[in-house]
Protein backbone atom coordinates (compact mmCIF):
# COMPACT_ATOMS: atom_id res chain seq x y z
CA UNK A 1 0.00 0.00 0.00
CA UNK A 2 1.31 3.34 -1.15
CA UNK A 3 -0.86 6.43 -0.65
CA UNK A 4 -0.97 8.73 -2.88
CA UNK A 5 -1.87 12.63 -2.63
CA UNK A 6 -5.60 11.69 -3.18
CA UNK A 7 -5.54 9.53 -0.09
CA UNK A 8 -4.18 12.21 2.08
CA UNK A 9 -5.39 15.68 1.01
CA UNK A 10 -8.24 13.41 1.38
CA UNK A 11 -7.99 12.88 4.76
CA UNK A 12 -6.43 16.15 5.85
CA UNK A 13 -9.61 17.94 4.63
CA UNK A 14 -12.19 15.57 6.72
CA UNK A 15 -9.90 16.09 9.48
CA UNK A 16 -10.59 19.68 9.26
CA UNK A 17 -14.08 19.33 8.81
CA UNK A 18 -14.03 17.03 11.38
CA UNK A 19 -12.26 19.65 13.97
CA UNK A 20 -14.77 22.13 13.04
CA UNK A 21 -17.81 20.54 13.17
CA UNK A 22 -19.26 22.78 15.45
CA UNK A 23 -19.28 25.89 13.35
CA UNK A 24 -20.79 24.23 10.30
CA UNK A 25 -20.26 24.69 6.88
CA UNK A 26 -16.88 25.20 6.34
CA UNK A 27 -15.09 27.01 3.50
CA UNK A 28 -12.81 25.35 0.93
CA UNK A 29 -10.24 28.13 1.19
CA UNK A 30 -10.14 27.82 4.96
CA UNK A 31 -9.25 23.84 4.20
CA UNK A 32 -6.53 24.95 1.17
CA UNK A 33 -4.70 27.82 3.33
CA UNK A 34 -4.32 25.40 6.50
CA UNK A 35 -2.86 22.43 4.57
CA UNK A 36 -1.92 23.88 1.42
CA UNK A 37 -3.37 22.24 -0.68
CA UNK A 38 -4.87 23.66 -4.73
CA UNK A 39 -8.14 24.70 -4.16
CA UNK A 40 -9.22 23.09 -8.07
CA UNK A 41 -7.62 19.46 -6.17
CA UNK A 42 -9.51 19.74 -3.22
CA UNK A 43 -12.63 20.58 -5.53
CA UNK A 44 -11.82 16.99 -7.66
CA UNK A 45 -11.31 15.50 -4.56
CA UNK A 46 -14.71 16.66 -2.60
CA UNK A 47 -16.61 15.81 -5.87
CA UNK A 48 -15.71 12.08 -5.19
CA UNK A 49 -16.24 12.26 -1.45
CA UNK A 50 -19.52 13.54 -2.56
CA UNK A 51 -20.70 11.79 -4.39
CA UNK A 52 -19.88 8.70 -2.28
CA UNK A 53 -21.54 10.23 0.99
CA UNK A 54 -18.89 11.55 2.83
CA UNK A 55 -19.75 14.85 2.55
CA UNK A 56 -22.47 17.61 1.79
CA UNK A 57 -22.27 21.16 0.78
CA UNK A 58 -23.96 24.14 0.47
CA UNK A 59 -24.24 26.98 -1.93
CA UNK A 60 -24.05 30.50 -1.18
CA UNK A 61 -21.99 32.72 1.61
CA UNK A 62 -22.99 30.74 4.35
CA UNK A 63 -22.29 27.30 2.49
CA UNK A 64 -19.27 25.40 1.97
CA UNK A 65 -18.47 21.60 3.10
CA UNK A 66 -19.43 19.51 6.29
CA UNK A 67 -19.44 15.78 7.09
CA UNK A 68 -22.84 13.97 6.02
CA UNK A 69 -22.11 11.42 9.17
CA UNK A 70 -20.51 11.33 12.36
CA UNK A 71 -16.67 11.12 12.14
CA UNK A 72 -16.71 8.37 14.54
CA UNK A 73 -18.24 6.52 11.82
CA UNK A 74 -15.94 7.17 9.00
CA UNK A 75 -12.53 5.35 9.12
CA UNK A 76 -9.19 5.94 7.18
CA UNK A 77 -9.63 2.72 5.82
CA UNK A 78 -12.76 3.61 3.86
CA UNK A 79 -11.16 6.98 2.40
CA UNK A 80 -8.12 5.05 1.54
CA UNK A 81 -9.65 2.36 -0.58
CA UNK A 82 -12.16 5.21 -2.02
CA UNK A 83 -9.08 7.11 -4.00
CA UNK A 84 -6.39 4.42 -4.04
CA UNK A 85 -8.03 1.08 -4.23
CA UNK A 86 -6.59 -1.75 -2.12
CA UNK A 87 -4.91 -1.58 1.52
CA UNK A 88 -3.04 -5.15 0.32
CA UNK A 89 0.71 -4.79 -0.35
CA UNK A 90 -0.16 -7.09 -3.51
CA UNK A 91 -3.36 -7.96 -5.17
CA UNK A 92 -3.31 -11.10 -4.94
CA UNK A 93 -4.04 -10.89 -1.42
CA UNK A 94 -6.29 -8.13 -1.71
CA UNK A 95 -10.33 -8.55 0.09
CA UNK A 96 -12.07 -5.73 -2.24
CA UNK A 97 -9.68 -5.75 -5.27
CA UNK A 98 -8.39 -9.02 -5.72
CA UNK A 99 -6.14 -10.20 -9.22
CA UNK A 100 -3.32 -12.56 -9.64
CA UNK A 101 0.21 -10.85 -9.77
CA UNK A 102 3.23 -12.72 -10.92
CA UNK A 103 3.52 -13.61 -6.14
CA UNK A 104 0.58 -15.73 -6.68
CA UNK A 105 2.83 -18.32 -8.39
CA UNK A 106 4.85 -18.81 -5.11
CA UNK A 107 2.37 -19.86 -2.44
CA UNK A 108 4.62 -19.95 0.73
CA UNK A 109 4.73 -15.82 0.31
CA UNK A 110 1.43 -15.37 0.48
CA UNK A 111 0.35 -16.08 3.92
CA UNK A 112 2.93 -13.29 5.18
CA UNK A 113 1.54 -10.86 2.44
CA UNK A 114 -2.02 -11.79 4.10
CA UNK A 115 -0.56 -11.30 7.42
CA UNK A 116 0.90 -7.53 6.33
CA UNK A 117 -2.84 -7.11 4.63
CA UNK A 118 -4.68 -8.31 7.74
CA UNK A 119 -2.60 -5.48 10.04
CA UNK A 120 -2.84 -2.62 7.80
CA UNK A 121 -6.69 -3.42 7.12
CA UNK A 122 -7.86 -3.94 10.65
CA UNK A 123 -5.70 -0.53 11.95
CA UNK A 124 -7.38 1.83 9.57
CA UNK A 125 -10.65 -0.02 10.10
CA UNK A 126 -10.15 1.11 13.38
CA UNK A 127 -9.08 4.69 13.20
CA UNK A 128 -11.84 6.97 12.59
CA UNK A 129 -11.50 10.53 11.88
CA UNK A 130 -12.84 11.31 15.27
CA UNK A 131 -9.75 9.88 16.89
CA UNK A 132 -7.59 12.00 14.67
CA UNK A 133 -9.46 15.48 15.52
Amino acid sequence: MRLTTKSEYSILALIYLTRNEKKGFVKIEDICCKYDISKKYLELLFTVLKQNRYIKTKRGASGGYKLSKPASQISVAEIIRLMDGALAPTESVSKYFHSDTPLAKEKNILPVFKEIRDYISDRLEALKLSDLA
